[in-house]
């Protein structure tokens, strides 16, 4: 099959898609600058809203000989049958940093973390293989950025002038990129394109386009499928950063004039104006005006506004706190026109005829759900998500203890948070131990997977079981964080050996705990909710 074939069949390929649902794939990261948390964290966040490998692994730091070749691979985001496999390589460095693995991976022992958003681009950057020659995929970028820089602006760089040299290859669905990306100290966004089935390494242009933007320390951005980089300043050194051909490409597409004298806006060069990907996109819009709304009510947001309507980033009207971000990945649209749970459908009459809603109201109805009701379907935040993380970065403290990814199994709106320090260097079997098509009790993500489908499905009454368990166990973990992280800085300073140890217990304490009371939540839903649905 030609190239021009192979394109055509993708294009319908993934009008079907979009024509039978909305997509898994649509995940949304939170960004928070140190001056509008809390507490000072730089926090981070990301909801990996598809079956992606969410088996997470530490990957320990090595040394390796001048001259070593690195693999580079597709298939990293564990999304289908098909294994990993190498389609390039580039050199290796010669120290690498110990990070964390998982679809998108996602922190290092230097407190830097990475948050993903897939975002739309133009039809004509698009590429895939085997036409495209291409070979860094956001995934791969992501994993390079967290073996070998410790800070945002040096992972920025890497990953450009990587992909600049290797070229960008799309893995979700042939569209671009935006990532959170995040130290001690600095907030970044940085989102990137490819250049279309043309390009070739020995062409001598770069292989990619790409920016970044730097998020005021007392303001919050947030990704939610959507471009949200417009005006660019390389003037401003501290708060932008390009590659060499980020105006050449719309330029050559004629998406810019230069001599039209406006100034050049990125989002509007490579975003679609429409279609499903675009500015205007529902599942986009619904998403933001939410987030919008929950970090400034003070301010007036329109519902039904597109992405160019809303700022880059904003200053919170209250600062904001790591449960904060926990909320915004949990929430269901929850005050909006736009959350299922209070669709009129699900109201009944009760035993004296006043309509009130049905215990089975939820905000998570499947297809079949919304087809019997004719429910309207609006993406949530939480989602059908494999895993989701919030991180705080902190320049306090020293990095093993200062960084730490609350990472979550699952659905994120039934799932828990549990403490991963930077310093751990071991995750317990069961929470690296998913394999599809065959229930294991042992392993966390099945448990979490059937304890949200337990929960889903008598919604009303089973949410609040689950949350009780949760905020207990949650706020058990928070109360400990400050003599944790004590007992972690004096070992620290005394023998690192025995800091790790004890953020390891720490680490396999918090993860077993949380699976063996999500198994007893499930065991109690069970008994409690089975019987009533044979009367």
């Amino acid at each position: 099959m030609n190239r021009r074939k192979r394109w055509v069949v993708w294009m319908l390929f993934s009008c079907l898609l979009v024509s039978v649902s909305f997509p898994s794939w649509a995940c949304t990261a939170v960004l928070v600058g140190k001056n509008a948390s809390v507490d000072g964290s730089v926090i981070n966040s990301h909801t990996a809203d598809s079956w992606y490998d969410a088996n997470l692994r530490v990957v320990k730091g090595q040394k390796y000989a001048p001259g070593t070749i690195m693999n580079v691979y597709i298939n990293l985001l564990g999304e289908d049958a098909n294994p990993p496999r190498v389609i390039g390589h580039i050199p290796q460095a010669e120290e690498t940093y110990t990070y964390f693995h998982v679809g998108y991976s996602c922190f290092n022992e230097y407190q830097l973390s990475i948050g993903e958003s897939t975002v739309g681009q133009k039809d004509e950057l698009s590429a895939f293989l085997p036409d495209a020659k291409g070979i860094l995929t956001i995934e791969q970028l992501e994993i390079i950025a967290l073996q070998r820089t410790k800070t945002a602006r040096e992972a920025i760089k890497l990953m450009g002038g990587l992909a600049e040299t290797y070229g960008f290859l799309p893995s979700c669905v042939g569209q671009g990129e935006a990532l959170t990306v995040a130290d001690p100290n600095e907030a970044w966004i940085f989102e990137i394109r490819s250049v279309g089935f043309g390009w070739r390494p020995e062409s001598g242009v770069p292989g990619a386009i790409w920016v970044a933007r730097r998020v005021p320390d007392d303001e919050v951005a947030v990704i939610a499928n959507g471009s949200i980089i417009s005006n660019i300043d390389l003037n401003q050194p501290d708060y932008f950063m390009a590659s060499q051909n980020y105006l050449d490409v719309a330029i050559q597409h004629g998406w810019y004039t230069p001599k039209s004298g406006h100034p050049f806006n990125w989002r509007d060069a490579y975003t679609p104006r429409s279609g499903y990907w675009s500015m205007y996109s529902p599942w986009v819009r619904e998403r933001l005006y939410y987030l919008f709304k929950t970090l400034a009510p003070s301010k007036e947001w329109d519902p039904n506004a597109d992405v160019s309507s809303y700022p880059f980033s904003i200053k919170p009207d209250k600062k904001i706190s790591v449960q904060d971000v926990m909320a915004i990945q949990r929430s269901t649209l929850e005050g909006t026109p736009f959350n299922m749970e209070d669709n009129p459908a699900w109201l009944v009459p009760d035993v004296n005829g006043k309509l009130m809603k049905s215990e089975l109201a939820t905000p998570f109805p499947d297809r079949p759900m919304r087809a019997l009701l004719n429910i309207p379907y609006h993406r949530p935040i939480s989602a059908k998500t494999s895993y989701t993380f919030v991180s705080q970065s902190r320049n306090w403290l020293p990095d093993p203890v200062g960084g730490i990814i609350w990472f979550s199994m699952g659905h994120p709106h039934m799932g828990v948070y549990v403490p991963v320090y930077a310093g751990a260097t071991f995750i317990p079997e069961g929470w690296r131990n998913f394999k599809m098509g065959r229930f294991d009790p042992s392993s966390a993500r099945w448990v979490f997977l059937l304890a949200a489908d337990l929960v889903n499905r008598r919604y009303q009454l089973a949410v609040r079981d689950m949350e009780q368990v949760r905020t207990s166990f949650e706020n058990e973990w928070f109360g400990k964080q400050v003599e944790i992280e004590k007992k972690a800085v004096e070992l620290w300073n005394s023998s690192p050996e025995s800091a790790a140890a004890f953020l390891n217990e720490v680490t396999e304490n918090g993860m077993k705990e949380a699976l063996q009371k999500w198994w007893d939540l499930c065991t109690f839903l069970i008994s409690k909710y089975m019987w009533d649905r044979f009367w």
